[in-house]
Parts: structure tokens; C-alpha cells; sequence
């Protein structure tokens, strides 16, 4: 007999408490094991639209519905006894007519419409554009999508705004193309399955339903949570993650749409395709790389056969071991020491125009960047993402700082870390010294120059060796180059995801408006977020511009009150600022809402009771239900001090940009609730926020 689970399942055990959910779990193992072992209660629902349907016993008031046929036995559903056999009653899982892909369909109730006398004839033009978006649709187009049949007259006759609600009862490719249609999008059509084909296989079956192979895979269940990402995948995530590549690929999409989720599966594929190889998962911070371990853990267990050849470490880290395998463990200084050496050197020299942070740009988006050794690596270098223009004797100057920088941190026998990754890739260069087979970067938006160049000479241009995710979006550490020229291509081995499972549909939509529909790489390398839907609806967000810090404290407590009383607990609520500056103006909110504020470190773990306070660079890859943006003031966000620090005008869009960055990467760490808020005169991203495009 088959064992599988289905992700309606996992998304009502998330909805239990932890003992309800340990006991569910506990039942499910022995379900596996013994479906028919003596004292499991196996009722029929008897008023199910489903013949099949059955509820188990877990304890006093929990159960657990499953699908038992004389092949099958399915995890449905769970929760209270009174709310699972309402959910049974209203469900059936069938076959899709069209399509062949097995679907857990919700009957729709029918509701007879009672014709109100109209006594304002609309104009032909209100006519026009009060139809239902989705009017013209005939049966055979919405069903080759998956809508299932007893829907069609329903989506045909719904607004935009009731779309979003009927989305919610549709399966989700279903759900999918009836919201990229409305938006006018043309989403991909359903494969169609053969007569005989096992409607469990169908690729969109398969972003619904498991087979659970064995009690293993059952056991990892039971001591962690069982967390839906790590159990299905959307056919386009699971085609990016199964593609074999003939060199180095690419997988975008805006915040939201599962590119580490790609990267984390990509990960365990080539484990599995590849028994004995070495793989590196790798991101350009410690806290994520920790976050990234565990979610492997969690995806293919710690102990497996699986895990054995997997490393996941920061990619400083990395370039730290390879160079210390050959060179020892390096000196290396910190920015603080080269800014001095810097200052020392340009007072040395001749007198000259330029600012102290000029040099100090030029030295690291430049000089240290791309390893320039000489006179005629320097006069020559094109200056890429360099928008001030200097001729050969403005470099020559230039230059002569830069080599007694060079001279001291030789006397010193010191190096920056962009030296590290240049000297350990000479060290791949040789024979048998490369660690790793294949390696798989997140959040690659954030490499700089060195580290690039160093994964590019980490796999050597392998067949599926370099397998990237990123959004160029959130973008806010680097200044863009091109890959190009470090020989990292990925033109015509790039996919975008525009599945968005983070974020409500009007979380994602406001946040859009802080970023141009279409973002380009320095190779001309295009990422658009048109076309991206959200698969869930939620509140609209909340933008309040407050007259005073204390008003705002006031507003943002309140917020917070209203969500503890909708059973959010304190640990799935955030509060971000732009800087540590006002880090003290989040905690003061969250104490007045009667609620401990828990500071966000370098550890990416949050306290289950407290309300997380942090700097919006530390938002990077966490999720909570609520989220709190707040004290986006004038001069706050962008920041002053950066603008101020820019030594050339011409780096001004490229730090609004990061800025707005920034600020969008915090927004979308909301999954349901988000409010935004600043002190008058507030920041000028907020207007752009709530403007319409």
C-alpha cells in the first residue's frame, strides 16, 4: 500500500499546538507502519461528499483525517474533531477531468443569487470595466489550467478583488492561472496525463501530494517540524532543481518565490545523483550560512547518507580554509586598519584633489577588488561600476598611494580578504586541490568581485558545477560588475520564479512599488517581477506618518496589541530599522505593547515569545507573520550619512538604490500583516510605497 501525505495536511498540523502536533505525528508513524494494528479508530465520515474519507482517533478532541482506498492510505488533514469532519465533509479527492492530476477538490456550496432591481443604468464604458476579468474564458481554457469543473461558473463571474478569495479553494495550479490570467498573464497550460497514468505523478500532483518512501523519512518527521518547503515543490521549482546544466545557471525571483528553497533541493540533487561527490552550500554571511545548516538538516537529516558530502559554510569561511591549506592561517585587517593606511599614505604623497573617501572606494571596489598588482593593471583597468572618469596622471597619483598600501601590508605580513580569495584560487589552480565538486551559492546578489572569482575557479567551469540564486532586488552589500568578465556565464541557463508563497498578494504588490518592474545586470542580464502573483490573500498593508517619535511609539504598540488579540504569538512578530541608531525606538514600542522585545544577533534564531527587534540588514532570510518597518524618517532611510560620505555624485543612484533595497527586503519579511511607519517629515520611499503604478 501506498503512503502519502498531502500538503493540506501539513499546512493543518502547522495549526496545532506542539503536544497536539507530536501526538498527530505519532499516529501518522504507526498509520505507516501497521495501518491495520489493533486499537487504531478508523471511523467513516458518513455525511462526506467522499466515500473515502475516514477520521483517525489521535487523542480526546484531535483528529486526523485520511483518504483510504485498497491502494492508498493519504494524510489529509487535522484538527479538532468538530473542524476535521467539517473539512472532510466538503472535500473530494479526485481525478482532474482535463489534466488527469489527482486533486483534493473543495465542493463548493451552492448559494442561489437573489437579483437586486438596479434603478442606475451604468454607462457602457462602467459596464466595460466592472466585468469579470476572467468573463471571457470558455470551460475548455479555465479547465485545461485545472480549474476544476464545478468552479468554472464561479471564477468566470468573479471580480479581481473576489479572484483573490476564490483562489484560496482552488487547487493550486488552479489558483495560480486564474490569478496570472486576471493580471493579464498567459500562464503555461497543465500537462495532460494518459488514461493510465497514475494521477499521483502528475507534476502538479506532486506539488500537493508525497509518497513517504519509508519509516525514515516518517521518523525525521517526529523530531522537527514538518515544514511544507521541505516536503513539496512547485513543478518550476522542481524543474530548475532536476535540470542538468552544461555550465554555470541562475535562478532569480523577487522575495518570496522559494529560491533558496531551489537551493537547498538543488543541494540534496546532485547529492543523490552524484553518491561520494563534495558539494558546497554557501551565502556571503556567517548568520545566513548557519540558518542554510540547519534547513539542510532538516531536508535530508544530519545523519543521512545524503548529508555526508554536503558542507555548508559562509563563502569567507571557505576562502579562509582553501588559502590557509596552503599558506597557513593569514593576518588579515579589518577595514578600519586599511582606511588608516589609506589616510597614512595619501598624506605621504604629493598633494592632491581627491577626498579620503574617494581613495578609499577606489581602493576597494577597484584596486583590492580586482587584485590590481602594478602600475599597468591599474592605468589600464576599465574601472567597472566606477562612474567618475580619470585620466592616466590623476591614476598615476592615485597609484602611488595605493602601492605603499601595498608596501605596508607586505612589511606586515598582512592581507585583505580580497587577497585570501585571489591567492586561494591560485591555490585551485593546481592539481587535486579543489574541495569541492559542485557548489551552490544563495543570496549571490551580495558576492563581490573576489569571491566570484574564487567559485569560478572552485569548479572550473564543471558541467552543473555553479548553481546560483539570487534577486537583484536585494541587492544591498555590492556594487554591481559583470560576471561576465571573471568568465561566469549564465546567459541561456537562467530561470525566474514568480510563485510567490512568502508574502500576501498586498504585501507583494505594495512592496513592488518600491522597485522598477524590470531590474539588469552589468551584462545586460534582465529580472522582471512582472507576472509574479501571490498564492494567498491578507490585509492590506499599513503606512502611518506620525507627527512625533512618541505618537508613533504609540501607533506601532497598538499594532501590535491588535495582533497579539488575532492569537499571533510574540515570536512570529518583527520590528526593523534602517541602523542600530534606532534600534532603541523598536524596543520602547514593543515594551509599551506590554510585550519583550528579543534583539536580533549574528545567531539567525528567534525567541519564541518575544517580539524580534533588528536592523533591517539582519532580515535577510527570516520570515514572520507580522512585520513592523518603522521609523522610516527623512534622512533615516536613505541614509544621510551615506549620502553624505559618497565621495562622487555619481554613486548617488546606486546608494538610493541599495537604500530602497534595503527597505524592500525588511517589508517582505511580512507574511500576512505589515505596517509601516515613520515620523514626520518621513522618508520619501514611503510616498513611493503607496503610490499607484
Amino acid at each position: 500500500m501506498n503512503f502519502l501525505i498531502a500538503d493540506t495536511f501539513t499546512d493543518s498540523l502547522s495549526k496545532l499546538t506542539r503536544d497536539e502536533q507530536k501526538a498527530v505525528k505519532t499516529t501518522a508513524f504507526d498509520l505507516q507502519v501497521n495501518p491495520a494494528r489493533p486499537g487504531m479508530k478508523l471511523h467513516r465520515i458518513d455525511r462526506a461528499k467522499d466515500s473515502d474519507f475516514w477520521s483517525v482517533r489521535v487523542s480526546g478532541d484531535i483528529r486526523l483525517i485520511v483518504h483510504r482506498t485498497a491502494s492508498t492510505l493519504m494524510l489529509c488533514y487535522t484538527d479538532h474533531h468538530d473542524a476535521a469532519y467539517k473539512w472532510a465533509e466538503r472535500r473530494r479527492l479526485e481525478s482532474h477531468p482535463k489534466t488527469g492530476a489527482a486533486q483534493i477538490v473543495e465542493v463548493r456550496e451552492v448559494v442561489r443569487d437573489v437579483e437586486v432591481p438596479r434603478f442606475v443604468v451604468a454607462s457602457e464604458e462602467e459596464q466595460v470595466a466592472s466585468a469579470p476579468p476572467l468573463a471571457g474564458c470558455s470551460d475548455e481554457s479555465l479547465m485545461s489550467y485545472g480549474v476544476p469543473s464545478e468552479w468554472l461558473g464561479e471564477v468566470r463571474g468573479a471580480s479581481e478583488d473576489a479572484l483573490l478569495d476564490i483562489a484560496e479553494h482552488l487547487p493550486a495550479e488552479a489558483a495560480e492561472a486564474v490569478l496570472e490570467l486576471a493580471t493579464g498573464g498567459t500562464p503555461e497550460r497543465a500537462a495532460v496525463a494518459h488514461a493510465h497514468d497514475d494521477p499521483f505523478l502528475h507534476p502538479d500532483a506532486k506539488r500537493r501530494f508525497r509518497v513517504v518512501a519509508d519509516v525514515e523519512e516518517l521518523e525525521r518527521a517526529l523530531a522537527s517540524p514538518w515544514d511544507k518547503w521541505a516536503v513539496f515543490l512547485h513543478p518550476a521549482q522542481q524543474a530548475v532543481v532536476e535540470r542538468d546544466y552544461s555550465g554555470p545557471a541562475r535562478v532569480s525571483g523577487s522575495a518570496g518565490t522559494g529560491k533558496t528553497v531551489v537551493a537547498l533541493h538543488r543541494v540534496a540533487h546532485l547529492a543523490r545523483q552524484n553518491p561520494g561527490a563534495r558539494i558546497l552550500l554557501t551565502t556571503f554571511s556567517e548568520p545566513l550560512a548557519l540558518m542554510l545548516r540547519a534547513k539542510l538538516n532538516l531536508l535530508v537529516g544530519q545523519d543521512s547518507p545524503t548529508a555526508q558530502g554536503i558542507a555548508v559554510a559562509s563563502i569567507d569561511q571557505v576562502g579562509l580554509d582553501v588559502y590557509a591549506s596552503e599558506h597557513g592561517d593569514p593576518t588579515v585587517v579589518d577595514e578600519a586598519t586599511v582606511r588608516a593606511l589609506l589616510k597614512e599614505a595619501s598624506e605621504a604623497g604629493e598633494p592632491h584633489r581627491f577626498s579620503d573617501r574617494f581613495i578609499e572606494i577606489e581602493w576597494h571596489a577597484v584596486v583590492d577588488a580586482w587584485q590590481l598588482s602594478s602600475w599597468e593593471d591599474y592605468r589600464d583597468v576599465q574601472r567597472l561600476g566606477r562612474k567618475t572618469r580619470i585620466g592616466e596622471k590623476q591614476r598615476k597619483v592615485l597609484w602611488a598611494i595605493f602601492e605603499r598600501v601595498h608596501s605596508e601590508l607586505e612589511r606586515r605580513r598582512a592581507v585583505t580578504m580580497p587577497r585570501v580569495f585571489a591567492d586561494a584560487a591560485r591555490v585551485l589552480a593546481e592539481p587535486n586541490k579543489r574541495p569541492f565538486d559542485f557548489a551552490v551559492v544563495d543570496e549571490a546578489q551580495d558576492l563581490g568581485v573576489p569571491q566570484l572569482r574564487f567559485l569560478a575557479a572552485l569548479t572550473d567551469a564543471r558541467e552543473n558545477g555553479l548553481f546560483f540564486a539570487g534577486d537583484l532586488g536585494q541587492r544591498i552589500f555590492q556594487a554591481p560588475f559583470s560576471w561576465l568578465s571573471l568568465g561566469v556565464d549564465v546567459r541561456g541557463r537562467s530561470a525566474t520564479l514568480r510563485i510567490n508563497y512568502r508574502t500576501s498578494h498586498q504585501i507583494r504588490r505594495q512592496a513592488d512599488r518600491l522597485l522598477p518592474p524590470e531590474l539588469s545586470d552589468v551584462d545586460g542580464n534582465a529580472e522582471s517581477r512582472r507576472g509574479t502573483i501571490s498564492v494567498f490573500n491578507g490585509p492590506k498593508p499599513v503606512v502611518e506618518i506620525a507627527a512625533s517619535a512618541e505618537e508613533e511609539s504609540g501607533t506601532v504598540a497598538e499594532w501590535l496589541r491588535e495582533r497579539v488579540a488575532e492569537d499571533i504569538p510574540g515570536g512570529e512578530m518583527a520590528v526593523f530599522v534602517r541602523s542600530e541608531a534606532e534600534l532603541a525606538r523598536a524596543s520602547a514600542a514593543v515594551l509599551e505593547a506590554g510585550l519583550e522585545p528579543c534583539q536580533l544577533t549574528s545567531e539567525p534564531t528567534a525567541d519564541a515569545g518575544r517580539v524580534s527587534v533588528g536592523i533591517m540588514h539582519r532580515a535577510k532570510g527570516l520570515e514572520f507573520r507580522a512585520v513592523a518597518v518603522i521609523a522610516c524618517d527623512d534622512e533615516v532611510i536613505p541614509s544621510q550619512a551615506r549620502i553624505e560620505a559618497i565621495a562622487d555624485d555619481a554613486d548617488l543612484e546606486d546608494v538610493y538604490n541599495t537604500e530602497r533595497h534595503l527597505l524592500y527586503v525588511a517589508c517582505t519579511r511580512a507574511r500576512e500583516h505589515l505596517l509601516v511607519t515613520g515620523v514626520e517629515p518621513a522618508s520619501e520611499f514611503l510616498d513611493d510605497l503607496t503610490a499607484k503604478k
